[in-house]
């Protein structure tokens, strides 16, 4: 099997998916990061494909970068600027060729993430 790498976000002040939040994904390997790719999320809080497919898939040091300040301003009312959360990195390894995915669970005021399937 080969490996690839999916996430999706949730807002769990509302209990929907965030729908519209762009992501990015940069290689990690010390200070030194390279974006490999970006997308945004659908209807339904996912991508549309995986944002790290089979086919450009390497082990290592990643971290995506969640842009979630116009998503938060536009639905949540009376935050103040500049907001608490506006750009949330999650830093992970991927040490075998195998499906990660990489959630995010999100409010205006705090997140949390986890390996799942």
């Amino acid at each position: 099997m080969s490996g690839y790498l999916t996430t999706h976000v949730l807002d769990t002040a509302r209990g929907c998916p965030a729908e519209g939040i762009k992501i990015a994904l940069y290689r990690v390997s010390g200070n030194s990061h390279h974006k490999i790719a970006e997308t945004v999320t659908n209807s339904d809080g996912r991508t549309n494909s995986p944002i790290l497919p089979e086919g450009d898939f390497k082990t290592g040091t990643y971290e995506l970068i969640f842009f979630c300040g116009e998503y938060l301003r536009e639905t949540q009312d009376d935050l103040q600027e500049p907001l608490f959360l506006d750009q949330v990195p999650i830093r992970f390894g991927m040490s075998e060729a195998a499906h990660y995915h990489v959630p995010l669970l999100l409010s205006p005021f705090g997140y949390s993430t986890y390996r799942g399937s």
